[in-house]
């Protein structure tokens, strides 16, 4: 049986192509083009994923997640818009969104993002994800580059994890400190800078960007 995805999103063009390439992938992709059409659609109990677009008309994907997680808390969302700001992400990540990727994107890309999401969630298929030109296996708890495996201790894997799962999205020091060492951690987060400067070293084809005064973000 095929997984069902959901796409909510008001340019038809977009949502064209977003289906198609899905389909291609061996998706059940069902468009809604408003706001009111999704919500209908809300007591689907056959859906995997949702793809919301934040814009829709007078209402919003951020209303939309809300009722989503609220009828059933663990299927994944995606959001994408043509609002590329770090305030976007944060409110879709407090909303329990699983990835944010901003207009215009490479389609390519979308899928790729909605493949990891799915092994993710639901164990199907390999381990592994892609994120730039590396290979991750979550489940063995190994990287590779161009097929030779990248010794990473354990905090450099789980620091790489959490930015590979939520590509896009900008993280602070503390939400990362308490995602990753924990929330008993009473050291420096200056940690989190010297972990993310050897993840680096070891990776240096990954694209995590500083942001100054705040923190971090892959992709």
């Amino acid at each position: 049986m095929k997984q069902v995805i959901n796409v909510v999103e008001d340019e038809k063009d977009l949502n064209e192509v977003v289906r198609s390439y899905l389909e291609k992938e061996g998706y059940e992709v069902r468009s809604y083009y408003t706001f009111e059409e999704a919500y209908a659609h809300l007591d689907d109990d056959d859906v995997s994923l949702w793809i919301l677009d934040i814009m829709l008309g007078e209402n919003s994907g951020f209303d939309l997640i809300d009722q989503i997680k609220q009828k059933s808390p663990s299927t994944p969302v995606i959001f994408m818009s043509a609002r590329d700001k770090d305030f976007d992400k944060i409110i879709g990540l407090e909303k329990g969104s699983d990835d944010y990727i901003a207009k215009p994107f490479y389609t390519k890309e979308l899928v790729l993002r909605v493949n990891n999401i799915m092994r993710r969630v639901y164990q199907t298929g390999v381990s592994r994800m892609s994120v730039d030109s590396y290979e991750i296996d979550e489940n063995q708890r190994k990287v590779y580059a161009n097929g030779m495996e990248i010794d990473l201790t354990t905090k450099e894997f789980d620091l790489l994890i959490l930015f590979s799962k939520r590509q896009g999205i900008a993280f602070d020091r503390e939400y990362i400190l308490n995602e990753v060492w924990g929330e008993d951690y009473f050291g420096s987060d200056r940690v989190v800078d010297d972990t993310l400067r050897r993840l680096r070293k070891k990776m240096p084809d990954l694209n995590i960007h500083t942001i100054y005064g705040y923190g971090y973000r892959l992709g």
